[in-house]
């Protein structure tokens, strides 16, 4: 009996010791699969299969030293790969278990300067800096001759990834000149000198130090991958669009991927081999596998049964509910259904009628401006002519009436553009305290006329410089300004601009515009932002105005990401206050708001100027306007014509219409730039909700005119082409 317990007690150590060694044989085994397969094959994605084979073996026999062998090997694959984040989550692993343990070695200094150089991509520099440090301590520790020369790559590649370009190239250049025995060093900083010059657009020197560190690389097998040079020169070759030399290193390239089929009878051994070894190993797996499953059929097999029981009571319980549900189930889709139809119908109806609503008021607000410019033109010109004192009340009633419809016209367009969801919002730089000073200069007359004390507070803690879009910006402070002037007769009004949070280039702003005047009853306060919301019939025939004002300030306020508040109470006043965001800039710039001011225009006397416009009464009106200022004019009504004029006349401006007979103005131009380049032309439009400047200019259009024009601006523009 003691017999047999001592055989069962050998046997039973025979075979943990044979199944111990045959995890150890097959982790190597992995590993040397995935070595071959990157090496040999260039077969990236089997290696790492393989290396996490031989990952999942090192755990299973807790085999710490091979399991941090495989992770390393992993992390270089990924790191291969361009894949930075998988490389960095296994080369952490294997730093901390071997600073854990205490392992120095130039493979753990290489880990670490690893890791350095990934942060640095990140433009994580401290994280970058402790392992730069922890990389150097171990070559120091080691007496590795590669510790000076590590610390200077480390420099130069903290400079460039600090964008101090040409401190990086400095050193780069020593550490290639002067390490002569450390080609790993030298074969880097010629690789980094490559992507520096390519950074700063010097392709020339980029394709030379490439070339350079791929002869390096074929010359000595250390360093670098050749596949990360060649990719390089490929990128190179094209920016210099020589694209022989770009197709030359990309059949390099391909053949580094490429199966060697001819392979030498060594490597046909080697594959032999491994072959038989994999055969074994999945015969032990597959024995194992089937002892497992054996010893959990077994285990199991009493609650499987119980549970089968259970389970199936449980299924014909559900079985039976089921049943009954389907019927309401079915009735209720189908309802849903129905109801569904009913709302697509709805929405399409809603859908079309917004279309038609919007396409309607573009429509009129565009035809209206070709009879206001007439009545504004005429108004003008007959105010020019010094009438009658009893002519005089009734012309400038009739000039305010047509400023009136222009500013009720020129709100209808601009609801429509915003429901249009047709808006750029633009990032240029502006100086707010400039342009909250334009604002208030610019709102004199109006703050005079009504006895307003006007008070500009702004805390905004040197955030003067910004980036942001002052046109929208100034569109919503002037709407809320003048709202607040004109309902607040002998009172104060007060514009506050405060910074309430700021964080490296961001800061945010809050906007107060705030007075004392007659102020908006609660009742009307969910509406006040509707369109053509006034509050009441009574307040629109006393102070005047379209309601569009504050439904315009809300709309470009919501484009900008925010939203805009309000507080009121009935003769105590009203408070508008809204947050935005803005990019901080350092340079210095002035508001692009700024206060129109008074030309001269003597440099137009003389001047010839070409009339296209088929519009009679509009022909006669801008023709008297530019003669009143001593220039020349040439009526054409058709763009055909009109290009025919220029090619046998040379006039010093045209005035060109968009909406022409026949093809229009943008047509006409596109024409005559064709062969005549030099001459201003400015386009004269009643422009639409379709139609903008940006598009009007890319036709070869100098300017934009719209009308009705206001004159002191028309005459602005021209007198712009003509040097004084």
């Amino acid at each position: 009996m003691k017999k047999l317990f001592f055989l069962l007690t050998f046997f039973s150590l025979f075979t943990f010791s044979q199944s111990k060694k045959n995890h150890l044989d097959s982790i190597n085994y992995f590993l040397e699969l995935a070595n071959y397969s990157y090496e040999e094959k260039y077969n990236s994605k089997d290696a790492i299969k393989y290396a996490q084979k031989a990952i999942e073996f090192s755990k299973a026999t807790k085999n710490n030293e091979k399991l941090y062998d495989s992770y390393y090997f992993l992390g270089s694959l990924h790191l291969e790969n361009n894949n930075y984040n998988d490389a960095i989550i296994n080369l952490i692993k294997c730093s901390n278990y071997y600073e854990i343990n205490k392992i120095s070695s130039s493979k753990v200094a290489k880990i670490n300067y690893t890791l350095g150089t990934l942060y640095l991509e990140k433009r994580k520099f401290s994280i970058a800096k402790m392992y730069f440090n922890k990389a150097y301590s171990i070559y120091n520790q080691t007496n590795s001759s590669e510790a000076f020369p590590l610390l200077e790559l480390q420099k130069g590649l903290t400079l460039k990834a600090s964008n101090k370009l040409d401190e990086a190239i400095d050193v780069f250049k020593d550490i290639a000149e002067n390490n002569k025995d450390m080609e790993s060093s030298k074969i880097e900083a010629v690789f980094q000198l490559s992507k520096i010059y390519y950074l700063k657009k010097d392709y020339k020197k980029a394709l030379t130090y490439s070339k350079k560190a791929l002869d390096l690389v074929e010359n000595n097998s250390v360093g670098i991958s050749k596949k990360k040079i060649l990719n390089n020169l490929i990128l190179i070759s094209e920016k210099l669009e020589d694209y022989k030399l770009s197709n030359a290193y990309l059949k390099q390239y391909l053949t580094l991927n490429e199966i060697k089929n001819n392979s030498s009878i060594t490597n046909t051994e080697f594959l032999i081999n491994k072959k038989e070894h994999d055969n074994q190993l999945e015969i032990v797996e597959k024995l194992e596998k089937e002892k497992n499953d054996q010893l959990k059929s077994i285990r199991f097999s009493r609650l499987i049964s119980i549970m089968s029981i259970v389970l199936i009571a449980i299924l014909s319980l559900l079985s039976f509910s089921l049943y009954k549900n389907n019927k309401i189930r079915t009735f209720t889709y189908k309802l849903l259904q129905d109801k569904n139809k009913e709302l697509t119908e709805q929405k399409e109806k809603a859908e079309f009628a917004s279309k038609a609503r919007s396409e309607f008021l573009s429509t009129v607000s565009h035809e209206l401006r070709t009879p206001l410019n007439a009545i504004n033109g005429i108004t003008y010109l007959l105010l020019q002519e010094k009438p009658k004192k009893s002519q005089l009340n009734y012309l400038k009633s009739l000039e305010f009436s047509g400023n009136y419809l222009l500013s009720f016209i020129n709100d209808i367009l601009e609801i429509n553009r915003l429901e249009s969801n047709n808006v750029h919002v633009e990032k240029i730089k502006f100086n707010m305290v400039e342009l909250a000073k334009n604002i208030n200069q610019s709102f004199g007359g109006f703050i005079s006329k009504n006895n307003i004390t006007f008070k500009l507070d702004l805390n905004i803690k040197g955030n003067e410089n910004l980036i942001g879009d002052p046109t929208k910006l100034s569109q919503i402070l002037i709407n809320l300004i003048n709202n607040s002037i004109k309902f607040t007769k002998n009172g104060n009004v007060t514009l506050r601009i405060t910074t309430i949070a700021e964080k490296n280039d961001h800061v945010t702003l809050q906007f107060v515009v705030e007075d004392n005047g007659i102020g908006i009853p609660e009742d009307k306060i969910e509406n006040i932002f509707d369109s053509f919301s006034q509050g009441s019939v009574e307040i629109n025939r006393t102070y005047g105005g379209t309601g569009l004002g504050l439904s315009i300030v809300k709309k470009i306020i919501e484009i900008l990401g925010s939203e805009i508040h309000l507080e009121s109470k009935v003769n105590e006043g009203t408070k508008f206050y809204f947050n935005l965001n803005f990019n901080k800039s350092d340079i210095k710039t002035i508001s692009s708001i700024e206060v129109s001011q008074i030309v001269s225009h003597d440099n137009l006397k003389n001047k010839t100027v070409l009339l296209v416009e088929d519009n009679k009464i509009n022909q006669m009106i801008t023709k008297k306007m530019v003669e009143n200022k001593g220039m020349i004019c040439t009526i054409i009504d058709n763009g055909e014509d009109s290009i025919t004029t220029m090619q046998k006349e040379k006039f010093d401006i045209v005035l060109m219409d968009v909406h022409l007979p026949g093809i229009n103005g943008t047509e006409a131009t596109a024409e005559i730039r064709k062969f005549d380049t030099t001459t201003p032309i400015i386009a004269l439009t009643a422009i639409s909700l379709n139609e903008n400047r940006e598009m009007l200019l890319s036709f070869g259009m100098n300017d934009v005119v719209t009308k009705p024009f206001a004159p002191e601006h028309f005459y602005n523009v021209i007198s712009s082409y003509f040097p004084s």
